[in-house]
Order: C-alpha cells, then sequence, then structure tokens
C-alpha cells in the first residue's frame, strides 16, 4: 500500500501525528489510526459480496472522506465510484482522481449549482439527485452555461423522512422533466432508507426495508411504461445491503461505515442474533488516546474529549478491554473508570468511536498501522467540506 504525500520536512508532533516507519508507541495522541490489515479485509469482503450478487458498490465517500482510502475502495474491493453529500466534498474526490462521483443529496444553491457543473471538467461522471420538479431548470442552465453533462437520479423517501418524493407519480413527472432538459441526463433511482439501518434486530430493519422496495419497484415499473431506463436504482447502507442487494430491484450499493465500523453500527445484529462486530465486519478505525492523569485511584483522565470525536451516537468503547470504561467527557478529556487502578501515565488505548462519520471530519490524518509499525499516513482529504 503506498500514498502519493510526501513526508520530508514534516515534524511529528506539529504537523503530522506520526510518520511511517515508527513504532506504534511514538504516534501523538489523540488521532486517528487505521488498522490496514482490517481495513483491507472489510473492502474486499464487501465488494467479494457486491460481485457476487451482481451489484455495482459506489462507496460512500462522506464517511472517510479521504480520497486514498476511496482509491483502496476501487482497487480491492472493486468500488464503482464514490456518493458524497456535499458538491465541495464531490470537488476532493474528482481532484483526487475519482472518476465517478454521485452528490446523493439536493443542490439548489445557485454557487453550489454552478460549481457542480464544472465538475465534469475535472474527469468526473457528475450525477447528483433531485427530488423538485424546480431545481430541473436550474441544473439545465447550468451544464449549459458550462458545456458539461449532469446526471440525474430522482429520490424517493422510501422511510427517512427527509428528501425526496413519496409518490410514483411525481417520480415519473420528474424524470421525465430531467429527460427533457438540455444538459441532463435521466440516469434512475436513489432509494437509501437511512432511518432503519441502526435498528438492533434483524427483523424489524427487513420489515422496513420491505416497504422500501415496495415502492421502488412500483417507481422502476411505472418508469419503464413510459419508456425510461433505470441505469442506476442506488442505496442500501452497512445496516442493510443484503436486502436491498437480494431484492431484484436495487443494482447498486452505497455502504459506507462497514470499512471502518463504529460502535453504534457494532451493536446491531446479523440474522443469527450476533452484533455485526463480532462477525461480518472488523473494528478498523480507532481514535487513539493516551492516559495524562491518574490521581484519582478509581478513574483515568485521557487526552481525547470532545473535541476530538463525535458523541452524538454515544460514548466510544475501549476496545479489547473489560476492566476500563470510558464513562464521559469535556473538551479536552476523557474520562475512564478505572475501578483497580491498572492503567499508567502515558499508556494508549485504542477507542472505537460512537459514530465514525462525524469523528472522522475533526481530524486531519489517518495513521495506517500494520501490526505495531506506521506504515503510511493519509489526509482526511475532504475534512470540513460541508457546503
Amino acid at each position: 500500500m503506498k500514498t502519493d504525500m510526501q513526508f520530508e520536512g514534516l515534524e511529528v508532533g506539529f504537523d503530522v501525528p506520526a510518520l511511517p516507519g515508527m513504532d506504534a508507541g511514538s504516534i501523538q495522541t489523540p488521532c486517528l489510526v487505521l488498522d490496514l490489515d482490517a481495513l483491507e479485509r472489510n473492502i474486499m469482503k464487501m465488494g467479494d459480496w457486491a460481485k457476487a450478487h451482481g451489484l455495482r458498490h459506489r462507496v460512500h465517500g462522506k464517511m472517510h472522506k479521504s480520497v486514498d482510502v476511496a482509491k483502496l475502495q476501487e482497487r480491492l474491493g472493486g468500488a464503482c465510484g464514490v456518493c458524497c453529500q456535499k458538491v465541495s466534498e464531490a470537488e476532493v474526490f474528482a481532484r483526487g482522481g475519482i472518476r465517478d462521483v454521485l452528490v446523493s443529496n439536493q443542490v439548489r444553491d445557485a454557487a453550489k449549482i454552478d460549481r457542480l457543473a464544472g465538475l465534469p471538467k475535472l474527469g468526473a461522471r457528475t450525477i447528483v439527485c433531485v427530488d423538485d420538479i424546480d431545481n430541473v431548470a436550474d441544473l439545465s442552465a447550468a451544464a449549459a452555461r458550462h458545456g458539461t453533462e449532469i446526471e440525474c437520479l430522482v429520490e424517493i423517501d422510501c422511510g427517512a423522512g427527509r428528501c425526496g418524493v413519496t409518490t410514483t407519480p411525481d417520480v415519473v413527472a420528474i424524470a421525465k422533466a430531467i429527460g427533457a432538459a438540455p444538459g441532463l441526463v435521466f440516469s434512475g433511482l436513489q432509494a437509501y432508507q437511512g432511518a432503519m439501518q441502526h435498528l438492533d434486530r434483524y427483523e424489524d430493519r427487513k420489515q422496513k426495508i420491505d416497504i422500501a422496495v415496495a415502492m421502488v419497484r412500483d417507481a422502476v415499473e411505472a418508469l419503464k411504461a413510459e419508456g425510461l431506463d433505470c441505469d442506476i436504482v442506488g442505496g442500501g447502507g452497512t445496516g442493510s445491503y443484503y436486502f436491498e442487494g437480494t431484492s431484484g430491484v436495487y443494482n447498486e450499493l452505497q455502504c459506507g461505515s462497514y470499512a471502518f465500523m463504529d460502535a453504534d453500527y457494532g451493536r446491531i445484529l446479523d440474522k443469527d442474533g450476533n452484533r455485526i462486530d463480532q462477525g461480518e465486519w472488523e473494528n478498523a478505525l480507532f481514535l487513539l488516546t493516551s492516559v495524562m492523569s491518574h490521581v484519582k485511584p478509581d478513574k483515568a483522565i485521557c487526552d481525547a474529549g470532545l473535541k476530538a470525536q463525535s458523541v452524538d451516537s454515544g460514548l466510544p468503547v475501549v476496545y479489547g478491554r473489560d476492566d476500563v470504561d470510558y464513562v464521559k467527557c469535556s473538551d479536552e478529556h476523557g474520562v475512564i473508570a478505572d475501578p483497580e487502578g491498572v492503567l499508567a501515565i502515558n499508556e494508549r488505548l485504542r477507542l472505537v468511536p460512537g459514530h465514525c462519520d462525524p469523528t472522522c471530519n475533526v481530524h486531519d490524518w489517518y495513521v495506517g498501522l500494520r501490526g505495531d509499525r506506521v506504515e503510511t499516513l493519509w489526509p482526511v482529504s475532504a475534512r470540513g467540506k460541508a457546503y
């Protein structure tokens, strides 16, 4: 595994948390570390599953925000491209050499639409979601100004309750408008059921996705009756890909968190009642932290607080330990219950973040480990790209 980054002149602790060749014990904390072996196994496993079921896998770049990880997913997992949520993210991936980019969101602001229309000039197939027929004219005008082509997916709200239309007639009307608009191409449907991804029970997730599949099937059939074929019928997440992937309706998955695996996703159960982070997927992303104080005999204080992670989906879990527990955090401190006083000053702990996506977004670097040795350093390329 190689990266194009040049490390000459960078100083550990000032510019970067580590450099290739370092021992893991010398990494500056808090920082994000990747178990490269686990990451590669996750990527290949999902890629093999998609291929075996005749599906494309468009990996969700909003999770890792990394060109290097996306390229690894293309190389090892056969990913067809990326989806992301913002035009600024899409620009980063396109400039980084990803040639097939879907903004799996609505783009309505004039300046953002103009930048979106410029993406094909970076060499990337450019796709965007539409849920309002009024958006079509603006996208078409921007494509005409730039002399480019924008592909569009009609987004269906199949249960998430966010963006997307809810009736098949609306899907057909928007698809026809896209097909008739200069500079635009109707390419299919976006139907991601995000609200059910973290339901613990397999049966509960299946019940929700069965509703989504029925909606999407009805839309596909209505479009076909109008002579409109779907190149992409996209959706599916880490908690549901096996439902969409075996539905006979979806042809493109959009899983993201499977590659890193966080504590919240790890809790959900597979069809046999097992946690998915105890067999289906491995933890590959960790927030490395150090003990900085232990003056209280039953608690240790580490250097990974709120500013190093997101706790919207719960506190992190101390990986590989059942004798200590991360119980509280403030801006710069994490409190670790240590009833037996086993932790020492400067001892390193690997935390599994509660929610990987927003945690990755507050860091500049991934430190890639092969065993206990730093193999590579990757920038969080699209960090802060929220517009």
